[in-house]
């Protein structure tokens, strides 16, 4: 069975894209943790947050990236806040191969300034939140195995990238 490969990073940076890009490539299965949470929940996570709040997103976060942490075979798409969380960032590092995919600010604001889909960016200045939320997350990000710059580089390229690296790494723990 092949390791999970793991895509963290801020939202927007373009997780869910690449992944079921990958996941085609490299022929694994793909999973969006927020798009199952979705999907379970029966509502958007901008809905989530509105009516449950972000405590409860977070434990059912917690929830579904463990269980499908547990499985082989996956490319799994992290929701931007889940490797913050020590319990799947550990599990993680222990049993996957994780790439931060980054982008600079700019970029981000570019992808998300007429998002709404994105609860804890409603109601506040977008540059302002989005540098808070990254300078606090950026420390976190870079313990994932590997770090993937995304600006300026065509989504082919960050898969043929990413599927290098993973390919490689996946046949150095064979030995």
């Amino acid at each position: 069975m092949k390791k999970n490969l793991i895509l963290t990073g801020m939202m927007g940076v373009g997780k869910s894209t690449i992944g079921l890009t990958l996941s085609k490539k490299l022929n694994m299965k793909f999973i969006d943790t927020d798009s199952e949470i979705e999907r379970r929940e029966s509502m958007t996570i901008k809905r989530l947050f509105e009516t449950k709040g972000e405590k409860y997103f977070r434990n059912i976060e917690e929830t579904v990236c463990l269980e499908f942490l547990k499985k082989d075979n996956f490319v799994i798409a992290l929701g931007g806040g889940a490797f913050i969380n020590s319990k799947i960032r550990n599990i993680v590092l222990k049993t996957s191969i994780s790439f931060w995919l980054d982008l600079k600010k700019q970029s981000l604001l570019k992808r998300l300034k007429h998002s709404k889909k994105r609860p804890i960016l409603n109601n506040v200045n977008l540059e302002d939140k989005l540098t808070v939320i990254y300078n606090e997350r950026k420390d976190i990000y870079t313990l994932a195995n590997y770090k993937i710059e995304c600006d300026k580089i065509k989504k082919s390229l960050i898969v043929n990238k990413i599927t290098k690296i993973y390919e490689n790494d996946t046949d150095k723990s064979k030995k």
